[in-house]
């Protein structure tokens, strides 16, 4: 089991930047992948970033260039961050942690809200 903890979330203004942290804890070494995803009201939920184990990086196209994902590890927890900069009112969302396994179980945090006011 992984458990995800997700904080950073919060209002900006259109051009301002956010981190947003997911904690992993438990079989971590079991993961193989971690990004974030969003979901803003109406739509389907999307993937915005992603990084695997070995370091490989992946974005959606709408935020190439301004969203930077990272990850930091130690013993007993990985640490995965989505940098966004230049936001704009389009990138309002609740925004979700994600972690796969081996077997590409699914792990969810518990969601946090980005507000881009215009």
């Amino acid at each position: 089991q992984v458990q995800l903890v997700e904080s950073g979330g919060g209002l900006v203004q259109a051009g301002g930047s956010l981190r947003l942290s997911c904690a992993a804890s438990g079989s971590i070494v079991s993961i193989a992948v971690m990004g974030w995803y969003r979901q803003a009201p109406g739509k389907q939920r999307e993937l915005v970033a992603f990084i695997t184990s070995g370091g490989s990086t992946n974005y959606a196209d709408s935020v190439k260039g301004r969203f930077t994902i990272t990850i930091s590890r130690d013993n007993a927890k990985n640490t995965v961050y989505l940098q966004m900069n230049s936001l704009k009112p389009e990138d309002t969302a609740v925004y979700y942690c994600n972690a796969k396994n081996r077997v590409l179980r699914d792990y969810w945090g518990q969601g946090t809200q980005v507000t881009v006011s215009s």
